[in-house]
């Protein structure tokens, strides 16, 4: 193990012993976590959007409904996934993180490769909940670690690049996806992506650090954990947390609902394959959302050293330049034009996500970050991918009889850059009280 940070899960100060004090600068330590967490972030939306790109086979071989579909994607994935996510947080606030964080790689991992044996729709769902349920126990830890060997200057920057493992995820989910279809069939792609998870469980167990909370910041945490009360209290009491967490979700519900029916959308308007196709989302979703992810969190950091407003505009201006994109992705003719439309949307869908995390981490103090996290996600997953995929499964369910193929294109016209827009506005909400509410978080 490293010694550039102190593992404060292994160590402890005695009566008359001299503390170790925090360290500000980010170490080889630092970045190794932030690297390592990035990469499980990656296996954590693998595992997670490989059922998009396998929905079409899934739902000829188990005789699905797009409703059908649109719950495992959607509600009944985040329903167990936001349930769990808060007490594990609890649990993260107080105990070693990265303990955490490797059970529940190994526990989604697992869950993810036994999906390929599901034969009818509610094994495949039980299987899809506890992949929900392991990955509860992903971001709230890591994004607490990250705070703690990270500047607050930096903070935005460095969520953004673990939070480009979304993309990363998306890019080998399609990827990898796709092409195992074409070759041995959905069952031996869902066995084949979820195992590695189970060696990258052991790596983070054996290989990372568990950092002393607050070093970044050169302060002590307090000894005392703060009630779930007193989280809940300190972020509602927070206008501008109120407004962001809503933009958030919306955002998230957009972003999900296109990520989670893209593959569909593309098969059925435009006779795709699943390996083509994989590997053309892979290259636009995947490399597009990281470019807009680390961007648009680098751009905050630099712009908000002077007004720290430009964290919530950033992510603002990014959906009101992609909405006009995402309106042509889904009405062109060709299948190269609407890939082409998707760019732009893919760049800048989920760059709201490592601004969003830094500046809720601002709100709060040190014991209550996992925990806060936790809340945030719970609101952006239980509206965001609840909500998103689902509802889109059911207007094109509703649609199909009279406009058939096109229906589903139709339903996400009708929902998704609305939503764009909503979230936009939120954004902009939640900056008209962002710097007096950050002046106001706890120790």
């Amino acid at each position: 193990m490293s010694a550039d940070y102190k593992d404060t899960s292994k160590t402890s100060t005695k009566p008359g012993d001299k503390a170790t004090p925090p360290q500000s600068n980010p170490t080889s330590a630092a970045y190794y976590s932030l690297g390592l967490l990035t990469v499980v972030y990656s296996f954590n939306f693998i595992d997670r959007q490989l059922l998009a790109i396998l929905q079409e086979p899934i739902k000829a071989d188990l005789g699905l409904t797009d409703s059908h579909l649109g719950l495992l994607t959607g509600f009944a994935f985040a329903a167990f996934y936001v349930t769990a996510g808060i007490p594990i947080a609890r649990w993260a606030d107080r105990a070693n993180r990265r303990n955490i964080i490797a059970l529940a790689v190994f526990i989604w991992s697992f869950m993810t490769s036994i999906s390929g044996l599901a034969q009818n729709f509610v094994q495949l769902l039980f299987a899809r909940i506890g992949v929900g349920v392991g990955e509860a126990g992903g971001g709230p830890p890591s994004h607490s670690i990250i705070s703690d060997i990270f500047p607050v200057e930096k903070r935005a920057t460095t969520m953004g690049i673990y939070s480009s493992g979304v993309s990363i995820g998306i890019l080998f989910g399609f990827l990898l996806g796709g092409w195992l279809n074409e070759f041995f069939g959905w069952r031996v792609a869902f066995v084949v992506v979820g195992l590695p998870g189970i060696l990258l469980a052991i790596i983070v167990r054996f290989t990372m650090d568990e950092p002393e909370r607050g070093q970044s910041e050169l302060r002590k945490a307090s000894t005392t954990q703060p009630s779930l009360r007193e989280v809940f209290s300190v972020l509602w009491n927070r206008p501008s947390f109120r407004y962001l967490s809503i933009g958030a979700a919306l955002n998230a519900f957009a972003g999900y609902a296109t990520a989670n029916w893209i593959a569909s959308f593309m098969i059925r308007s435009h006779s795709m394959t699943t390996g083509e196709l994989g590997t053309w989302l892979a290259a636009i979703l995947g490399l597009g959302g990281a470019i807009g992810m680390i961007s648009c969190g680098y751009l905050s950091d630099k712009l908000g050293k002077s007004d720290k407003r430009w964290y919530m505009w950033m992510p603002m201006l990014a959906l009101l330049i992609g909405i006009p994109f995402n309106i042509a992705a889904f009405t062109v003719e060709t299948k190269y034009m609407a890939l082409m439309s998707l760019v732009i949307p893919s760049i800048v869908i989920n760059s709201f996500l490592g601004n969003v995390i830094a500046m809720t981490h601002g709100l709060v103090g040190l014991s209550m970050r996992a925990t806060a996290s936790a809340v945030l996600f719970f609101i952006l997953n239980i509206i965001g991918l609840g909500l998103g995929p689902w509802s889109v499964g059911i207007l094109s369910d509703i649609l199909t009889p009279s406009l058939g193929a096109s229906a589903l294109g139709t339903a996400l016209l009708y929902i998704v850059p609305p939503i764009m827009a909503l979230a936009a506005i939120s954004f902009y909400a939640a900056s008209r009280h962002l710097k007096a509410d950050l002046a106001l978080a706890p120790d």
